[in-house]
């Protein structure tokens, strides 16, 4: 048996040395490796050689397999390295690389970043919340009592424990107010809920900005110049805002902001963009009886607050006719928004 094996470890590498392809080299691998092999066979007939004769044999038989291994694995090698060197030869090294194809942020994220940049530039921080609110927080400290129509239930989407999703960012401001003591300087960007009919301007998700600040002596002439230097600083230095007197539960007085400016519609019509007003002292008091003191008493501090739509925004300054683009998630859309 030992003769055997010196004579096929022969044969093998032999053809080992002579396979010029990956298909004649397995042919061999198969051939002496291969589970019915002719050196795999041989090492099924090692319990018929005498016990005296097998630590020989079995010594000699590994030697052999690991052999022809490495031959196999190293001709492998060999053919693989001349098929890459053709392939290289062909290569033109003149022509120019194809670059990686770079992503880029979202429209929305483009807006808000903007939009977060300018009111950080005034002092306002970034303050978040939880999308599933309590109806105080939606509603009742918002001076929506639940005769309100917004408390019907085809507003919003409610849960079985009396939760709901939050209708606007408000509830932030309550929250905030809620564990923090004025002065209060935030904004809240973030997504919410509302049962509307989709189409082109509206979804049942879409996202919204707002704004609260409570110290003592806030006027309404503070929130007129925060509006005006925010929305000048979005669509440019020649903008022109207007305030309208409006209607909110939560505000009073309260007013919807009308915006002009060449990035809109070349200037030449007026835009409602967004609502504002100050706090109504209904929602300090509520927020009062919830913390347990009174230092949001309306007697000691006022406050404005203003909210206005992201989708919004970014629909106007992309100039971007459907707001369903924006979640189809089609890179032939979205690949033309380079921030």
């Amino acid at each position: 048996m030992q003769d055997r094996l010196e004579s096929l470890k022969s044969e093998a590498l032999a053809a080992v040395a002579h396979a010029d392809s990956e298909s004649t080299l397995d042919q061999v691998r198969v051939l002496y490796l291969g589970k019915s092999g002719s050196i795999s066979t041989i090492g099924a007939q090692m319990k018929s050689v005498p016990p005296a004769e097998r630590p020989i044999i079995g010594k000699l038989l590994h030697e052999v397999r690991t052999r022809v291994t490495d031959a196999i694995q190293a001709k492998h090698d060999e053919i693989q390295a001349a098929h890459d060197a053709e392939a290289a030869a062909a290569l033109d090294p003149s022509l120019p690389g194809i670059g990686p194809n770079a992503g880029t942020l979202h429209p929305f994220t483009q807006v808000l970043e903007r939009v977060t940049a300018i009111f950080r530039r005034m002092g306002f921080a970034l303050a978040e919340g939880p999308d599933v609110e309590s109806e105080f927080r939606n509603f009742d400290a918002l001076n929506t009592p639940p005769e309100h129509p917004a408390r019907n239930e085809s507003d919003t989407f409610y849960f079985d424990d009396g939760q709901l999703l939050r209708t606007h960012t408000s509830t932030v401001q309550i929250l905030t107010m809620e564990n923090e003591a004025p002065p209060v300087r935030i904004i809240a960007p973030g997504t919410v809920y509302r049962r509307d009919e989709v189409d082109a301007t509206h979804q049942a998700q879409f996202n919204q900005v707002e704004g609260l600040f409570v110290a003592p002596g806030v006027h309404l002439g503070d929130l007129k110049g925060t509006i005006e230097f925010f929305f000048r600083e979005l669509f440019g230095p020649e903008t022109t805002v207007r305030f309208r007197p409006h209607f909110f539960p939560f505000t009073e007085p309260s007013f919807e902001i009308d915006v002009r400016a060449e990035a809109l519609k070349g200037g030449a019509d007026w835009m409602e963009i967004a609502g504002c007003g100050m706090v109504d002292p209904a929602v300090f008091e509520a927020v009062c009886e919830s913390r347990g003191d009174r230092v949001y008493d309306p007697e000691i501090v006022s406050g404005f607050a203003f909210g206005f739509g992201l989708d919004r925004l970014a629909m106007t300054g992309f100039r971007v006719p459907d707001i369903r683009y924006f979640s189809e998630n089609d890179l032939r859309f979205l690949t033309q928004f380079k921030d």
